[in-house]
């Protein structure tokens, strides 16, 4: 193959399966960017190249022999440092886990090497743009800009061809936000498709329902093609529900009802994004969408939702209840909260009634310097759409003028992640998706 780096993964997975290139190759291939870019991204927490080159001798010798194991067959992926493998440390940018392996791998991880996938190593996980075991990871387009966080490292390492797809999460925006800043494509799935087992922290749908683990990759092709495989119960997670995944394939545009809006109370992107989000539109209406402007109700009241939700209190430990803090929310303040939550979430509901899917930015401009962000400003569109617990996918729409990707935000209706998908492949299709970063060598 000519360019194995930048790849699709379900390219790979063909021409691994047609012979010609052999999964060896493609696991040396991103072993050799591995080392030539980490020393500026600083994305990789953990290597795991002599596994993953021996595994992928093993997938060579069976397809020798006629058998395929699975969809992604020899292909290497890559999982962000909150979710746990047993072959590597995960310490989540805590200090106090900087030499913990776990005995299991998280349910989405086994699922991935079942069918066919290379484990290649762990990403760094960028929390207020800094990792105290590791330091911060940078962004491929501009070293000294945020790749987003959390899922910050597979963003960055995806986006500059070190690995061809793999797994982060989201609570807040942690999948979407670095997608944006680096220019690749991300689903967070519907709440409760991909079970959570294996996450650190601990998170089931008790704690907090806005929690997905969901793909990176740089096309909308390959988030397709990933989806399958992580998602479903794992009858370990109580909050996964068995619900059929549509093909994304098959979703008709023409005639889709697609709302779009670029600003709202707390959230005022500048022109270069607002541009990105008409260009979008004007996609989606080629196709044969129709498209109107129309505001969802109470997204305003999503930061002060998300506020009340972080100050509650919860256990670190999984069998007693171990407080991690004192409270410093009343008991009011905190019915309040759930009160105004559930809302939220009717009125969505209802809403998406007339609308098939949702169009906005997936940030208020392009990836800032570190020093230049202010709290939550970054996550302010991405922060709804995680309580409503919808899927979501980010595209890449737009170039910023300094040269930097701009995302948009694709919403559909609840379990609908196969129109997510449909409708960010029709923008990334007609506007380009990710580009190659300037990121020497």
């Amino acid at each position: 193959m000519e360019d194995i780096l930048f790849t699709s993964a379900a390219s790979l997975a063909q021409a691994i399966r047609a012979k010609r290139v052999s999964s060896r190759e493609v696991v040396e291939a991103h072993l050799r960017r591995i080392e030539a870019v980490n020393p500026k991204l600083n994305a990789v927490a953990q290597l795991a190249g002599d596994a993953a080159l021996a595994r992928a001798t093993e997938l060579d010798d069976v397809l020798a022999r006629g058998q395929v194991v699975g969809p992604l067959h020899g292909v290497p992926f890559t999982v962000k440092d909150w979710i746990e493998t047993n072959d590597a440390i995960c310490a989540a940018g805590i200090p106090e886990r900087r030499g913990f392996v776990p005995k299991r791998d998280a349910t989405v991880v086994t699922r991935m090497r079942a069918a066919g996938g290379i484990f290649l190593g762990k990403t760094i996980d960028n929390a207020r743009n800094d990792n105290r075991v590791y330091g911060a990871c940078h962004n491929p387009y501009d070293l000294e800009r945020t790749p987003g966080e959390s899922s910050s490292g597979e963003a960055a390492l995806i986006a500059a061809g070190g690995s061809p797809v793999g797994l982060g999460s989201d609570s807040g925006g942690s999948l979407r936000y670095p997608a944006h800043c680096c220019g690749i494509a991300t689903l967070k799935p519907s709440a409760g498709r991909v079970p959570l087992t294996g996450h650190f922290p601990r998170i089931d749908s008790m704690i907090d329902t806005r929690t997905q683990i969901g793909p990176l990759a740089r096309s909308v092709d390959d988030l397709a093609l990933v989806l399958p495989i992580i998602a479903g119960p794992d009858g370990r997670d109580p909050g996964t529900a068995p619900i059929p995944l549509g093909d994304w394939r098959a979703v008709e545009l023409r005639g889709l009802r697609v709302a779009v809006f670029t600003e709202f109370e707390r959230a005022s992107p500048d022109g270069a994004t607002v541009a990105a989000v008409r260009t979008a539109a004007a996609a989606l209406t080629g196709a044969g969408a129709v498209v109107e402007e129309r505001l969802p109700p109470r997204i305003e009241e999503s930061w002060d939702i998300t506020l009340v939700h972080w100050g509650r209190v919860r256990s670190y430990s999984w069998s007693q209840w171990r407080a991690e803090r004192q409270h410093r929310l009343t008991t009011d303040q905190i019915e309040r909260g759930l009160f105004a939550w559930g809302r939220l979430q009717r009125d969505m509901l209802a809403f998406m009634e007339r609308y098939d899917a949702l169009l906005c930015p997936a940030a208020p401009g392009p990836a800032q310097r570190p020093q230049d962000i202010a709290g939550a400003e970054p996550f302010v569109f991405t922060l709804p759409f995680s309580l409503t617990g919808q899927p979501v996918a980010v595209v890449r729409a737009a170039t910023s003028p300094e040269g930097l990707p701009i995302g948009v935000q694709l919403i559909a209706r609840m379990w609908r992640d196969d129109l997510a998908l449909a409708v960010a492949k029709q923008v990334e299709t007609a506007l380009g998706g990710w580009q190659p970063p300037s990121l020497a060598p």
